[in-house]
């Protein structure tokens, strides 16, 4: 194993932990830019998912508690249908294109997050409207562990309040990668390497969880979400950058 691997996979667990203690969401958006640089994009994803999934554990009991899961129906039913979609593509897509696909998505949900989210609102929208969401977050959540993109769009096109938002993004990331998780064990995907990469970043994620969770009560979110959003932004420019 060549040292620079558990470096990229440390930091990318601190980063990815800090985000997600901040906002409830994030691992993947931060963590995955480095651990592409040492890691094949299906165990990548995995680890996304096996992070995500421990930085949600302390709310899982809130969570559970004060969800309104008849309304999360149709987005999460529609999701956990979009995971083995992403799962079949996933083996078919080269690390150049992976890294390049991965590269843009961040750039344009960071433009749309920075620009745009501020000023568009959809006043009304159907159950439709929300599973074609849920499956698309449940497709690149198959395909990367990033379910969290599309819903957090869709939440900040909704106008949802910000405990909504929150709430809704924790339960649908911690169904879909868990469902995720579950189809890649069931497909014979998991292996040795991300036994290794998830024993070596679990204990960075859960410290930038708790620092995260701390920051978020003494910081200004909006201001540290804009550093948040321009450094992932610059992380998608690298990704693509690097596959030029």
């Amino acid at each position: 194993m060549d040292w620079s691997m558990p470096a990229f996979v440390v930091a990318g667990a601190l980063i990815g932990g800090l985000l997600n203690g901040l906002t409830g969401f994030g691992t993947g958006l931060t963590a995955l830019p480095l651990w592409l640089q040492v890691l094949e994009p299906v165990v990548a994803a995995q680890l996304v998912s096996v992070a995500s999934i421990t930085g949600h554990l302390s709310a899982l009991p809130a969570l559970w508690r004060d969800s309104d899961w008849r309304e999360l129906r149709p987005m999460l039913s529609a999701g956990l249908i979009g995971v083995p979609v992403g799962l079949c593509v996933l083996p078919l897509i080269k690390v150049d294109v992976f890294k390049m696909t991965v590269g843009i998505i961040l750039m344009g949900y960071c433009a749309f997050m920075l620009g745009a989210a501020r000023h568009l609102y959809v006043r009304q929208a159907s159950a439709a409207a929300e599973m074609a969401i849920g499956f698309i977050g449940g497709v690149l959540g198959g395909i990367a562990g990033l379910s969290g993109p599309a819903p957090i769009v869709w939440g900040t096109l909704r106008a949802w309040p910000k405990a909504r938002r929150r709430r809704t993004l924790q339960a649908f990331n911690t169904a879909v990668l868990a469902a995720m998780l579950l189809a890649s064990l069931l497909g014979g995907l998991i292996g040795l390497r991300l036994l290794v990469a998830s024993a070596i970043a679990l204990p960075a994620t859960l410290f930038g969880n708790w620092l995260g969770e701390r920051l978020y009560r003494v910081l200004d979110e909006r201001r540290f979400d804009r550093i948040v959003l321009g450094l992932v932004f610059l992380s998608g420019c690298i990704l693509v950058w690097s596959n030029g």
